[in-house]
């Protein structure tokens, strides 16, 4: 269609200039020669009628590249700025988004104020046919790589849809756990600040290199299921595990690991599911007891203690719903871990048998009850966690009471359109042993 259209658009467009104007035809019609004034408008004519020409190529390439409404909507388990390329007939597609915010200490706390432009990310896809493509993200985190910033690919995969139930992928994949693994883009959730189940538990943003499947089973049943390349859990450390992820970069294979999720969503509105993960991820590393090195050797690791298969089992529950104005979100998540005794010796400092947290949310999108029919949104929030990174440890270690933690968080969040969102929240966060500073912080986001 858009080939026909475009075929009789060149032929308007030669036909508009090969036309002939009133003073040639009148020329045809007698021999009179052309006074120079005739020549002069006939020129003119020319020259206004290649400037609308101009005007129209432009306005067909920016169709083409630049559409002028844009329709964000996240399929196939991706953000919706990252599903740009899905929408597409064939070839590149552009996309994007952005967050920074200013944190302020106000409670408890002597910490510095800061402002960070916290990342930038470009996605790039390519549809190579209507069955075909490729999908990436490139971040830029803290603007920059000279202090605590740094370049990562978030994710790169090839998709080959061969059926709505079935269809492949592969390459560097987002793990599916949780809301915000998959859809982090800042329009999709709420505060400055992802959920700390969602950044200690579930530690997001988690890829790795593998392989596997999505589709939908029946209407609203959908699943996606692959096998990845497990993390290195000599990196684990007690208040988190995101040292463990080997983010694709020479990934170690010696132990891969299996994840898998399914969501429902019966009427508009309302999903709900859950997801698991579970596999070794030892990488036959060697551990050390790193309480026998010789401290006056620093190159000492300390007595070897053999390798640990470290099999870890992940499972996650979570419910959406949204009806008119309202907005209700529910995530729980356990974590368990074999020879972690091993692990904590290697990391001098307990890492958990078992990690659990959960955390509850509401918002409501005010705006229309005042400005009925607005399309701008603005939602007052409120968000409870528990979440517990020491909730087991192994024999001989005692837990570190201070990553045992509660925070209830409320904020403010406005849309002046969809792609764009300003922030303001204020957290207080709570530990079994010590203080925490409260939080304020504002901010902003966009997509593309």
């Amino acid at each position: 269609m858009k080939r026909a259209c475009l075929a009789f658009f060149a032929a308007a467009c030669v036909a508009l200039l090969t036309l002939p104007s009133a003073p040639a035809l009148a020329q045809g019609q007698n021999s009179k020669p052309k006074t120079q004034e005739e020549l002069e408008q006939e020129i003119d004519e020319l020259q206004r009628r290649l400037e609308i020409l101009t005007t129209e190529v432009r306005k067909v390439k920016e169709a083409q590249t630049v559409p002028e409404k844009v329709d964000l909507k996240s399929q196939y388990g991706m953000g919706p700025a990252a599903s740009k390329v899905y929408s597409k007939e064939r070839g590149l597609s552009l996309g994007g988004y952005g967050e920074f915010n200013f944190k302020k200490e106000v409670a408890d706390g002597d910490g510095n104020d800061v402002f960070d432009f916290v990342r930038f990310v470009g996605y790039v896809g390519y549809k190579f046919t209507d069955k075909l493509l490729f999908n990436t993200e490139i971040e830029l985190e803290h603007a920059s790589t000279d202090k605590a910033g740094s370049v990562s690919l978030e994710f790169g995969y090839l998709d080959y849809a061969m059926h709505p139930k079935v269809s492949l992928r592969g390459g560097l994949l987002l793990i599916p756990v949780g809301f915000i693994n998959e859809l982090h883009e800042p329009v999709t959730y709420h505060g400055n600040q992802r959920p700390e189940v969602e950044r200690l538990i579930i530690p997001t943003t988690w890829r790795a290199n593998g392989a596997g499947i999505y589709g939908e089973l029946m209407p609203g049943l959908t699943y996606r299921t692959y096998a990845v390349t497990s993390m290195r859990a000599e990196g684990f450390r007690s208040g988190n595990i995101r040292g463990g992820r080997q983010k694709g970069s020479e990934a170690l294979a010696n132990d891969w690991s299996f994840v898998g999720r399914l969501d429902y969503n019966p009427t508009p509105g309302l999903t709900f599911g859950g997801s698991a993960y579970m596999g070794d991820q030892g990488q036959d590393q060697e551990l050390y007891d790193r309480a026998a090195a010789d401290p006056n050797d620093p190159d000492d690791p300390g007595a070897p203690i053999g390798t640990a298969d470290a099999f870890m089992q992940m499972y996650e529950g979570h419910v959406q719903w949204h009806f008119r104005g309202l907005e209700f979100r529910a995530l729980g998540v356990v974590s368990l871990l074999e020879d972690s005794r091993q692990l904590s010796l290697n990391a001098s400092q307990p890492i958990a048998k078992r990690m659990v947290g959960w955390y509850t949310e509401l918002a409501y999108n005010v705006l229309p009850l005042m400005l009925p029919g607005t399309g701008q949104y603005l939602a007052p929030w409120a968000r409870y966690s528990v979440y517990d990174t020491q909730d087991k440890v192994p024999n001989g270690f005692d837990p570190r009471l201070n990553d045992n933690r509660s925070s209830v968080e409320v904020g403010i969040d406005y849309k002046p359109i969809p792609q764009v969102v300003l922030k303001l929240d204020y957290r207080n966060e709570t530990a079994e042993r010590g203080s925490r500073p409260d939080l304020v912080r504002i901010g902003g986001g966009f997509v593309f």
